[in-house]
């Protein structure tokens, strides 16, 4: 029994072995056919090879792309060719076998122009789309969907019937209506492929739509291109609207970092902090620097980076927050435009201190692979390190909400915020709270600036670029009052994304601005005013 089988597998090894190089003679002819002459025939021979479906002819065509195939003159044979000294070095563009050697004069490079290159495209897309890997049976459907060859009709009817996952039977489906578009089919069979790509809509179909409605003259088909791009072109508005409002609860998540611990700060002390987005650069930097010591040291804790970075960022931005008002800030108490000079000294010096230290140009800090790349929710875009972000800044605000409703030290802040004569008169030392309350502050902007080092540039000059939109978030919401920063942070970031695409960036945060001077004309106290007998008085 063992003896059979050996005989059978060794026969079964010959088998193999000889229908190798009959397949690659098989294939010769058609790789030599890419040696005719003019683009039209060169374009056929490219068809005739994808028209093959064998994997083997891939690398043919690659190379050909590529522009790395030669034709010899004596023969007119086919070989991809390399230069070498006084010469090329050939081989065999199917097996990759050494082919010798040939003169510069003896071999002529085969031209190709963009639609010999559309063609390659095309011809590499039919052939894996039977792929047994769905990530590129995806990618040749979608190369199919945006060449809309109706050569490839047949193909695409044989991938549609044999394609499992449902994804890439729509988008073969999708590819099969543009090529029926493009190719000579009856109307009927057009305005049926265009209610296909309308029921999937998208900007890809719109573009689509488009050339076959400026190309087709009035009839039917015109009509119903006509009809379908109004359709979809409404529904993309809605879309549109949708990812503004995604945009604006993005930016918003990062005033509501960056205005937070000002509101505690202002609201507790009345200190206008100009040095408030020193911390938020600070935090920053203390990320930029955990992840090189884990790049240099210990690479393999990166996608920990951030988790580390936290904490440590809360307590060094904290620890200078203290530093602040223990040697500056607490001198000028009842004094808020002297407060207003003194920190803008002290953001100058910390600035300064920063550029000295690091150096003026932009750090490196990078993403954890859980924080990079995207996906897409219908027509939306939804980034990983947004989507984080947002989730991060509702976290932080539970917290503080949580510290200060449910610890003694929140209990002492809210009495001092609300009447520090009284909150004083009760044992409550009202010093160490603005000195504690003035470092929470500090530490919150410290871990906006880990959040914030995932999406902008970490400079010296990173956190003068959020201070004066955290200072509208506070004065809009209500001084002092964390509901009324997490609404107006929200708000305003909603407002100006919807504005920019009207007025320009510059411009919508002006009238972003106008708004709430008008708004605090009618309300001086913002949307959520605090209560208490200090803050009425």
């Amino acid at each position: 029994m063992i003896q059979r089988c050996k005989a059978l597998f060794a026969i079964l090894a010959l088998v193999l072995v000889a229908a190798m190089p009959a397949r690659a003679d098989d294939l010769k002819p058609l790789v030599d056919g890419l040696g005719k002459n003019g683009y039209a025939a060169l374009r056929e021979a490219v068809g005739a090879l994808a028209a093959t479906g064998d994997p083997a002819v891939a690398p043919v065509l690659q190379a050909l792309g590529a522009g790395d195939l030669y034709v010899r003159k004596s023969d007119r044979a086919v070989f991809a060719a390399v230069k070498a000294d006084g010469g090329f070095s050939l081989r065999d563009p199917l097996t990759g076998a050494d082919a010798g050697t040939a003169g510069s004069r003896d071999v002529e490079k085969i031209r190709v122009n963009n639609a010999i290159r559309e063609a390659v495209t095309t011809a590499l897309g039919s052939l894996t789309l039977m792929s047994p890997d769905i990530a590129k049976r995806r990618a040749a459907a979608a190369d199919m969907f945006r060449n809309g060859d109706p050569a490839q009709i047949p193909l695409l009817d044989e991938a549609i019937a044999k394609e499992t996952d449902p994804g890439i039977a729509t988008t073969l489906q999708m590819a099969r209506a543009a090529a029926v578009l493009k190719s000579e089919a009856s109307d009927a069979d057009k305005i049926a492929a265009i209610g296909v790509l309308q029921a999937k809509g998208g900007r890809d179909v719109l573009a689509q739509l488009t050339t076959i409605e400026a190309a087709s003259a009035d009839g039917p088909v015109k009509a119903a291109a006509q009809s379908a791009l109004t359709s979809i072109q409404g529904t993309l508005q809605l879309w549109d609207g949708a990812q503004n409002i995604l945009y604006g609860i993005s930016l918003g998540s990062v005033l509501l970092l960056a205005a937070i611990g000002l509101a505690i700060t202002f609201g507790v002390m009345g200190v206008i902090n100009m040095a408030h987005g020193e911390m938020v650069m600070l935090g920053a930097y203390t990320t930029f620097v955990v992840q090189e010591l884990i790049r240099n040291n210990m690479p393999w804790l990166f996608d920990w980076s951030l988790a580390i970075s936290l904490p440590l960022a809360f307590l060094v931005a904290g620890l200078v927050g203290v530093l602040i008002e223990r040697m500056v800030i607490r001198y000028l108490y009842g004094r808020p435009l002297e407060t207003l000079l003194a920190t803008w000294g002290v953001s100058l010096i910390l600035q300064q201190a920063v550029r000295t230290w690091f150096g003026p140009n932009n750090r490196e800090v990078g993403n954890p692979s859980w924080m990079s790349g995207a996906f897409e929710l219908g027509n939306l875009t939804i980034t990983y390190n947004r989507m984080w972000i947002v989730v991060f800044a509702l976290v932080v605000f539970a917290a503080l909400m949580l510290v200060l409703k449910r610890t003694a030290f929140g209990l002492q802040t809210r009495a001092v915020t609300q009447n520090r004569p009284m909150a004083s008169s009760m044992g409550i030392r009202t010093p160490w709270v603005d000195a504690l309350t003035f470092g929470l502050g500090s530490g919150i902007a410290g871990i906006a600036g880990v959040a914030l080092s995932q999406i902008d540039n970490v400079s010296p000059n990173l956190g003068q670029g959020y201070i004066i939109d955290s200072f509208m978030v506070v004065v809009f919401g209500g001084v002092g009052n964390l509901w009324g920063t997490l609404v107006g942070a929200f708000t305003l970031g909603i407002a100006n994304k919807f504005l920019e695409p009207y007025a320009g960036a510059v411009l919508g945060k002006i009238l972003v601005l106008v708004f709430i001077i008008l708004f605090i004309q009618k309300r001086p106290r913002g949307l959520f005013a605090l209560k208490g007998r200090a803050v009425e008085a």
